[in-house]
């Protein structure tokens, strides 16, 4: 690969840039990092992305980075995979030496915070620089940030709108150059959601690809996935965070492959299944529908082979927010009647519909979803791939929690797109493929197979590198100097 010119501003850097300038001396970690934190600092105030900077653990990371590479330099030894790259974890992610507070007064920050995550210890390992924390609604409870412990945070294209949830901190410290890198979660669609509205690259890798400790109580469909500015950068991130961890029983066994390799390789005679509605979305937004449908023409132009074709299922929805507010249900009663005084409306309320949830409702729900699993495996023998609008619309205002009577519509039923392929486990991206006339980022969404993880990669790839006339996604308008 040509290693491209870098930007003016090292805190504007890809991942993919960053490590080019570091090999040839051009850059160092610490100035990337430097110029990164100092992002921060201007900008964070503003947007409410991260809830913690760790600022002298950044920079010492950086100099143990800068002291590798010089001996890469020097006497060609090797460092690695993300070597001086930041990075930020979602506030749901275990991270040694750094509180994990999950959007939530219930949690006490003074308590040993030894415990890395399997995807923050792989980090380590590769030698990302951790920058702190970013904003979670309260235990990820939904697809907005918002949160009683750390307030809003807001989108970086227009400050008066949300930047999703719930990895929605995540999203927007993507989109302001707060960090090249993001680690996020998604449990109805919460990478994909943020990353759509914010004009990012998320994966939500197959379900056990990327191993997790703890496991999440809102069960099988919570998946951990990056953030990133382009889809190179994901899959090098990808390389990292796919390593085995025996702390997850429910991980997949280890995949040897490097999914930089063939990522290029377009999509030139791929089955492509596209869906504009899935069959039950009623009320996508036109400038969403068309910008997609402007998406897809150009995938045909690469040489897929496309079909108009719905994958012939209900609306999920009620299998999906009836799992989660089981989820939730449980979450409320570790609590104390004390700390459940202090937490987030929409999660009480979350909880108390999780209640009401009979065992035999709850048991029929998970049957349902297995047929949806079955019938989407089966669905895609016929394709390789099943393209989608990533949400049904634009960013929506930024709110405070509580704003609305929680139920499942209010939840997710503006997502439609999102939440089915937690249910059935498939892995599934978002590639930012136009702007509203308001100026919001529209997502374009490939779904894989199980297991299809390097081929929603090279779908990305192939759709990021052929789009044209599109605005450049580093600096969004509402933060530009």
């Amino acid at each position: 690969m040509t290693p491209s010119a870098p930007s003016s501003d090292l805190a504007d850097c890809t991942a993919t840039e960053l490590l080019q300038l570091y090999k040839a001396g051009e850059a160092s970690p610490v100035q990337a990092t430097a110029a990164v934190l100092a992002r921060i600092d201007t900008l964070n105030p503003t947007v409410n992305a991260f809830c913690l900077v760790a600022h002298e653990s950044a920079m010492q990371t950086a100099r143990n980075s800068e002291a590798r590479w010089q001996r890469f330099r020097n006497k060609g030894e090797p460092c690695g995979e993300l070597d001086g790259v930041p990075v930020s974890i979602k506030d749901l992610i275990l991270t040694r030496g750094m509180p994990t507070l999950r959007g939530s007064h219930t949690v006490d920050a003074k308590q040993p915070w030894d415990v890395d995550a399997p995807v923050t210890a792989r980090l380590r390992e590769a030698g990302a620089v951790i920058l702190g924390k970013t904003n979670t609604p309260e235990f990820g409870c939904k697809g907005e940030t918002n949160s009683p412990r750390s307030g809003i945070t807001r989108n970086p294209w227009d400050l008066s709108k949300t930047p999703g949830g719930s990895s929605g901190g995540a999203a927007a410290a993507i989109a302001a150059g707060m960090g090249p890198l993001a680690m996020g979660t998604d449990g109805a669609g919460s990478v994909r959601i943020p990353a759509a509205f914010c004009g990012n690259f998320g994966l939500k890798p197959s379900f056990g690809r990327v191993p997790a400790y703890p496991l999440s109580p809102f069960g099988s469909v919570a998946h951990l996935g990056p953030h990133s500015r382009s889809v190179r950068d994901a899959a090098l991130m990808m390389n990292v965070l796919k390593k085995p961890d025996d702390r997850d029983w429910t991980s997949l066994p280890p995949d040897p492959s490097d999914y930089l390799q063939g990522l290029e390789d377009g999509v030139r005679g791929l089955r492509i299944a596209w869906s504009p509605t899935l069959g039950y979305a009623k009320n996508v937004h036109p400038e969403v529908a068309r910008s997609v449908a402007q998406a897809v023409a150009q995938l045909v132009e690469l040489g897929a082979h496309v079909e108009l074709i719905d994958p012939g299922f209900e609306d999920p929805l009620e299998i999906t927010t009836g799992l989660w507010f089981a989820g939730a249900w449980t979450v409320w009663n570790t609590l104390s009647a004390e700390q459940q005084a202090l937490t987030d409306p929409d999660l009480r309320a979350e909880a108390l519909l999780g209640e009401k949830l009979s065992m035999l409702e709850l048991q029929r729900l998970h049957l349902r979803r297995g047929a949806l699993g079955s019938h989407m495996r089966q669905f895609m023998r016929r394709f390789d791939l099943l393209v989608t609008p990533s949400v049904a619309v634009p960013a929506f205002e930024a709110r405070p929690a509580g704003h609305s009577p929680m139920d499942s519509a209010a939840m997710l039923g503006w997502t439609p797109f999102s939440y089915p392929f937690n249910l059935t486990q498939q892995p599934a991206s978002t590639v930012p493929c136009g702007v509203t006339t308001a100026g919001l980022p529209i997502g374009l969404q490939f779904v894989g197979p199980m297991f299809g993880d390097a081929l929603v990669l090279r779908a990305s790839r192939a759709y990021e590198a052929a789009r044209t006339g599109m605005v450049d996604f580093k600096r969004p308008v509402a933060l530009a100097s």
